[in-house]
């Protein structure tokens, strides 16, 4: 049976809901889909080990379950949302995979190099490196935005991707993956997220740039980009009124699942995309990246 686009998720008007960054799933309503009950893998990553940064919520969540089910063990990086990642965990074990659970700020370049440190040491290889984890606030002004948070906002999303990346490939083989999470605002910047958006521009260069300078050791660098994403991050840095509203000014009139963008990560970590490097996987609802 087809299901229809439109009503395949909650649509919005949403509960008026704020919450403390970095947001937590427990006080999320309605409760996003991570695909705990819908998503079915078949063996793409099967004996493969995947380090996924920000997997204790929302699209890390959603791409650590797909990942297991399709026969990946996990190293689950996050910050401290410590209640979060244990449900990641839980559905990692259940079926069948190991998880590895590190709390810790990715804006560290030393803490960057021991996750690599631990998924190899702990789980024995790394094959897929998946750069997830974001930090982004709203504001009116230029005015309101601080050196301080234009500094924490691009180490978090762009910085750490170059610590992470240049570690992994040290042991990463033929055949590897490195997939990052862009956003729509890599093309179409919302100006109340200027910092967010522009990190996410760098970091669709960044994947096009490190994508060619890996080929020639068979590594491939891809990135998605989401659209409106139901997730913890949205009402711990948006106002209510912009949370009620989410995802309304889509084609589809809604914000997605993270369920409906694992699939895009599971093509670029598997061999299933062998052939795409450099490339970005647009996942937004049918707004256009200009």
């Amino acid at each position: 049976m087809n299901t229809d686009p439109k009503t395949a998720g909650p649509t919005p008007p949403q509960p008026r809901q704020e919450q403390r960054p970095p947001g937590f799933t427990e006080k999320l309503e309605p409760k996003p889909d991570h695909g705990e009950h819908s998503y079915r893998g078949c063996g793409r990553l099967k004996g493969r080990v995947a380090l996924i940064t920000g997997a204790d919520s929302g699209i890390g969540r959603a791409v650590a379950i797909a990942f297991a089910r399709e026969g990946a063990d996990l190293l689950i990086s996050y910050l401290c949302e410590h209640e979060d990642a244990k449900e990641t965990e839980h559905w990692v074990e259940e079926a069948g995979r190991r998880a590895v659970l590190v709390p810790g700020d990715i804006k560290d370049p030393e803490h960057c190099r021991r996750l690599v440190e631990r998924a190899v040491a702990e789980l024995g290889r790394l094959d897929i490196l998946v750069n997830n984890a974001a930090y982004q606030m709203t504001h009116k002004s230029l005015d309101e935005i601080s050196d301080e948070e234009w500094d924490h906002t691009f180490r978090t999303n762009i910085y750490s991707m170059f610590y992470l990346s240049k570690a992994a490939v040290q042991h990463m083989k033929p055949g590897s993956a490195i997939v990052n999470t862009a956003s729509i605002n890599s093309k179409s910047p919302s100006p109340q997220l200027l910092p967010y958006a522009t990190t996410k521009g760098a970091i669709a260069n960044f994947t096009a740039g490190l994508g060619q300078l890996l080929a020639e050791k068979g590594i491939r660098v891809n990135c998605v980009a989401p659209g409106p994403i139901w997730t913890p991050l949205i009402p711990s840095t948006m106002p209510p009124d912009h949370v009620e509203h989410f995802g309304e000014n889509t084609p589809l009139k809604r914000a997605g699942q993270p369920a409906e963008l694992a699939p895009a990560y599971v093509l670029l970590a598997s061999d299933d995309g062998s052939y795409m490097t450099g490339a970005m996987i647009p996942v937004t609802g049918g707004r256009p990246m200009l």
